[in-house]
């Protein structure tokens, strides 16, 4: 949604004029900041640490209880 800053208010996509000016006082509206990309929201580096560590973890405890049973 488009932000008039001299009207104060919001406005819908289709209320504005071709040129994305505000129909009520005639300036220009701020537009939001778009959304980032599905590459810039990658997963962080510490997660994956997490998941190698459980991982190897789950592993080691698997090694004991094959163990146990020997």
């Amino acid at each position: 949604m488009a932000w008039c800053q001299s009207c104060e208010r919001y406005l819908a996509p289709a209320t504005l004029t071709a040129e994305g000016i505000c129909p009520a006082c005639g300036k220009e509206v701020q537009h939001p900041a778009e959304r980032p990309t599905a590459a810039a929201e990658r997963i962080p580096w510490h997660f994956w640490l997490l998941v190698g560590g459980a991982a190897v973890y789950l592993v080691w405890r698997a090694v004991q209880g094959v163990a146990l049973l020997l």
